[in-house]
C-alpha cells in the first residue's frame, strides 16, 4: 500500500518537538527549522510585543477609567513580559531554572485583563496580581525562588501605583 501512495504534492506539516532520544533524526534532517526568538533587549522586544497591539483593542474597553486603566496595564504587561525573558541572558543568576516564557503567555494575561476589566466594580488588583504571576506566568515555574521572584518582580508592575502619571518601574 505504501508504495503506491504518491501522496499530494500541496501537503505540508507542521510538527514541534522537544529534543528526545526516540524522536527519528531522518525526520528532523529532511525538515525545514523555524525557531521564532524573542527580540534581543528590552525596547526591541517591548514594541515588538506594541506593535501586534491594534487600535481596535486598546478601544475595546468603553468605561473611560477603566480604559485608562486597560491602556496603562498594557505597557506594563509588555514591559514585565520583556523584562522577564530578558533574564533568561543571565543563566542562573537571571532564573535557577530556565522557563520558555513566551507571547501565549502575554496573550493569556491580555485576555484575562480584559475580561476582568469589562466587569462591573473596581479593578481586581490583588486578582489580577495572582492570576497573572500564581497561574498564567507562575504555572510554567516550578523552583520557589524563582516564583517568589517573578510575584516580586510582578508587584511592581500589577498595582495601582502603575496610572500615576510619575510613577516609575525602577529608582534607576
Amino acid at each position: 500500500l505504501e508504495e503506491n501512495f504518491l501522496g499530494n504534492k500541496s501537503f505540508r506539516l507542521f510538527l514541534t518537538s522537544m529534543p528526545a532520544p526516540y524522536f527519528p533524526v531522518a525526520v528532523l534532517q529532511a525538515g525545514a527549522k523555524l525557531t521564532n526568538e524573542p527580540p534581543q533587549g528590552l525596547r526591541a522586544n517591548v514594541r515588538r510585543s506594541m506593535s501586534v497591539f491594534t487600535k481596535e483593542e486598546l478601544e475595546s474597553i468603553e468605561d473611560e477609567e477603566k480604559s485608562r486603566v486597560w491602556c496603562r496595564l498594557q505597557f506594563s504587561l509588555k514591559f514585565f513580559h520583556a523584562i522577564i525573558q530578558e533574564r533568561r541572558k543571565f543563566g542562573p543568576l537571571g532564573w535557577n531554572i530556565r522557563y520558555e516564557f513566551n507571547d501565549s503567555d502575554l496573550e493569556t494575561c491580555t485576555v484575562i485583563l480584559q475580561n476582568m476589566l469589562k466587569g462591573e466594580g473596581q479593578v481586581p488588583w490583588d486578582t489580577l496580581l495572582f492570576v497573572f504571576g500564581e497561574i498564567a506566568y507562575g504555572g510554567r515555574v516550578t523552583d520557589d525562588k524563582d516564583r517568589r521572584c517573578i510575584m516580586a518582580i510582578l508587584e511592581k508592575f500589577v498595582t495601582p501605583n502603575v496610572l500615576d502619571p510619575n510613577y516609575a518601574f525602577s529608582e534607576s
